[in-house]
């Protein structure tokens, strides 16, 4: 099981990464939260903070 966030509107994310290719050949990690808990599911790196946007809501992981 991953690590999960509940919001400020009660609705709760769950963190998933994925490693992906950027255009220059680079490969990176990628942090994103979805409602449903998928197979990506991952744990909150130690480096990184989750902070919550306050227009909509919804959690990003934000370095620290």
């Amino acid at each position: 099981m991953g690590y999960s966030h509940t919001n400020s509107k009660g609705k709760t994310y769950f963190l998933h990464s994925k490693d992906v290719q950027l255009k220059g050949g680079r490969n990176q990690t990628i942090y994103y939260f979805a409602k449903d808990e998928r197979a990506e599911a991952c744990d909150l790196p130690d480096n990184k903070v989750v902070v919550e946007s306050p227009k909509t809501g919804l959690p990003f992981c934000k370095g620290k």
